[in-house]
């Protein structure tokens, strides 16, 4: 460490005053009287060589420079006095090497800095401040945390809001799919049944071809199944197709005839085997115009309208038993299979 050299001793000079001394409240006839001795820069210049201060940059601590050369200042005056009372040597003032701190050292210049920000508070007003400080950090620690919850209800709301409108979307989809899917499947069992009911006439249309109605001039008075006192089953086995006698009965279809005849309450009566076995039976003839055996095409005529039998008027009653079975079928819509209309 560098010293400075002994201050100079204060020179003497009577004083003005001669009851005026330097003292402990007293007066001393062995001191006195002395004026008050300054020191100024060329008292308290360091000897050349031996203490050089670096010369400083920037005014980074121009503050704390100012207040250490007032208390250098302060020190070196309070050793001279001393010296002037006591009469003695002038105490020498060694000053340690304080390292300069350049314009980069900015983490100790922000230290000096903090330190003579904080001179002349008391502990009380550090406390304070130190618990302002505290409070002020939880305050933003608790509302950063509240707007962090408040962005995680809101990224959940809005996750659920697209969930919502993702399973509705979906559900839209689905139903608008079964809604597409029923209706081309209504589409294709109509275009289904289009073709069915063409293939079906188309079908109905060569059939009429081969069939042909048992009569005409006619008018239907008594269906198949009808109840009545008039039949002795106690309903009608038969469609009777009331013409004026002598009207023509024709073959409906091709076949053989295997009866022709009497036959009781069925009068004059005809039967014609088809070729699948199916017998129509015509009955109330006034004449019959085949033989057993013979074989018919169809619309040939066999017979003719009569009132021979059981029976209240001139009509042909045609009955149609498949393979030739006891009990009979509808015969209308036996002939509207084969795509005759009654």
């Amino acid at each position: 460490m560098a010293s400075n050299r002994p201050a100079p001793q204060a020179p003497f000079v009577p004083s003005q005053r001669s009851t005026d001394t330097f003292g402990y409240d007293r007066y001393r006839t062995d001191e006195g009287p002395f004026e008050e001795w300054n020191p100024t820069a060329e008292s308290i210049r360091p000897v050349r060589g031996r203490h050089r201060v670096a010369k400083q940059r920037g005014g980074g601590l121009a503050r704390s420079s100012t207040v250490l050369g007032v208390g250098v200042i302060a020190a070196v005056g309070a050793g001279g006095m001393a010296s002037a009372n006591s009469g003695k040597p002038p105490v020498a003032i060694t000053m340690p090497d304080l390292p300069l701190i350049s314009d980069d050292d900015s983490a100790a210049a922000e230290d000096a800095t903090t330190a003579l920000s904080t001179m002349g508070e008391t502990a009380q007003e550090t406390a304070q401040g130190t618990s302002t400080d505290a409070g002020e950090a939880l305050r933003s620690r608790i509302i950063a945390q509240a707007e962090l919850q408040q962005d995680q209800l809101d990224s959940k709301a809005a996750a659920d809001a697209i969930a919502a409108a993702e399973k509705e979307a979906a559900a839209a989809a689905a139903k608008a799919e079964k809604e597409a899917e029923a209706k081309a499947a209504a589409a294709k069992a109509k275009a289904e049944e289009e073709a069915r009911k063409k293939a079906e006439a188309e079908r109905l249309a060569e059939l009429a071809k081969q069939y042909a109605l048992p009569t005409s001039s006619y008018t239907v008075t008594s269906t198949f199944g009808q109840a009545g006192a008039y039949w002795s089953s106690g309903y009608h086995t038969g469609l009777d197709f009331a013409a004026p006698s002598g009207t023509l009965i024709k073959a409906v279809h091709t076949g053989t005839i295997t009866f022709a005849g009497w036959d009781g309450s069925y009068g004059y009566k005809t039967v014609l085997t088809l070729e699948d076995g199916t017998e129509i039976w015509y009955a109330h003839q006034s004449s019959i115009s085949v033989s057993v055996g013979q074989k018919v095409n169809t619309g040939d005529v066999i017979g003719r309208v009569g009132a021979t039998g059981n029976v209240t008027g001139a009509h042909l009653h045609l009955e149609v038993h498949p393979d030739g079975s006891t009990n009979g079928i509808d015969p209308m819509a036996w002939l509207q299979g084969k795509g005759l209309s009654v």
